[in-house]
C-alpha cells in the first residue's frame, strides 16, 4: 500500500519510529518538568500572576488576535491553492513555454524562506511605488510561498489518478481540458485533501510572521499584551496553548480525512480458479 506522496514504512521502519517517538516523548516530559520547576522557583506559577487570564477582557483581546490569524490564514490558503492548482496544471502541460516557467517558479520559490518574501513586500516594493495595505503585506508573501507547496501536492494527486481515467474521458468525446476538469481533478482533490489540511497547518503557523509587519495576529497581540501587563511568560504560554489547540485540531482533521480517503493499491495477481490441466 502506498500513500499519494510517500510509501508506507515497513516493519523495521515502524519499529524505529516507535522507539524515536518514545524517546522524544520522554525528553519532552523531562524538559517540561524542568521548566515547571524553574517557573515555580522564580514565582512564575503564583496564582496572582495567572489571575488576569481568568477575565474576559484578556481573552477577548487574544481571541481578536486569533480571528486576525485565522482570516490571514484562510485568505492566504485560498490564494495559494488557486495559484498552486494553476502551477500544477502548468507543470503537467504539453506546451514547453507553459511547463518550464511553472517548474522554475516552484523550484525557486520552494528554496526561498517566507520571511525573506515578507521583507521584500515590506521594504522593496514600496521603493517602486507598490505599498500594500498592512493585511496584504502578510497575505501576499504567504500565498506566494505556499503556492509552490500546494502545486506539488496537486501535481502528485493528479499523477496518482490512473491514466486510464483520462483516456476513458477522451474515448467518450471529451477534450483534454474537460477530462481533466470533470474526471481527474475531482479524484485528485479527494486524494490530496489530507495533505492540503497538513500544509494549511504550516501556513497557519507562518502567520506569526505578521509581527514583522505589525499585523495584529495572535503572536503580535500576545507581544502587545505582555508589554502592557508585564506578564511575559504567562502571556506567551497562553498564546502557545492556543496555537497548540488550533493546530492539533487541524492535524486531527487531517488524520481523519486520511483514514477516510481510499488509498491507491498496487494490483494483485489473482490466483486462477481453474482446475489444473492434467496430462
Amino acid at each position: 500500500m502506498s500513500n499519494v506522496l510517500f510509501d508506507e514504512p515497513g516493519p523495521r521502519a515502524r519499529r524505529r519510529i516507535r522507539v524515536a517517538t518514545v524517546v522524544g516523548a520522554v525528553a519532552v516530559v523531562l524538559l517540561a518538568a524542568l521548566a515547571v520547576r524553574q517557573f515555580a522557583a522564580n514565582g512564575q506559577l503564583a496564582a496572582d500572576r495567572w489571575a488576569p487570564y481568568a477575565t474576559w477582557p484578556m481573552w477577548r483581546y487574544l481571541l481578536g488576535g486569533l480571528w486576525a490569524t485565522a482570516l490571514a490564514a484562510v485568505v492566504s490558503a485560498a490564494l495559494a491553492m488557486a495559484a498552486g492548482l494553476a502551477l500544477a496544471l502548468g507543470r503537467l502541460s504539453r506546451r514547453r513555454w507553459v511547463r518550464l516557467p511553472a517548474a522554475a517558479y516552484v523550484e525557486v520559490v520552494r528554496t526561498v524562506p517566507a520571511l525573506l518574501l515578507v521583507y521584500v513586500v515590506l521594504f522593496a516594493l514600496p521603493r517602486y511605488g507598490l505599498d500594500l495595505p498592512l493585511f496584504w503585506k502578510l497575505v501576499v508573501p504567504l500565498a506566494v510561498s505556499n503556492a509552490a507547496a500546494f502545486a506539488e501536492i496537486f501535481r502528485a494527486g493528479i499523477l496518482s489518478v490512473e491514466r486510464g481515467q483520462g483516456e476513458a474521458g477522451l474515448a467518450v468525446g471529451l477534450t483534454h481540458g474537460q477530462s481533466m476538469r470533470l474526471i481527474i481533478l475531482p479524484q485528485a482533490a479527494r486524494r490530496v485533501l489530507p495533505s492540503i489540511v497538513s500544509q494549511s497547518v504550516g501556513l497557519l503557523k507562518d502567520t506569526s510572521l505578521g509581527f514583522v509587519v505589525s499585523y495584529a495576529e495572535l503572536l503580535y497581540s500576545g507581544k502587545v499584551l505582555a508589554t502592557y501587563n508585564g506578564l511575559l511568560i504567562q502571556t506567551y504560554i497562553v498564546v502557545a496553548l492556543i496555537y497548540l489547540a488550533v493546530n492539533a485540531s487541524l492535524s486531527k482533521l487531517a488524520r481523519v480525512l486520511e483514514a477516510r480517503t481510499p488509498q491507491t493499491r498496487a494490483p494483485r495477481a489473482r490466483r486462477s480458479r481453474r482446475s489444473p490441466v492434467r496430462a
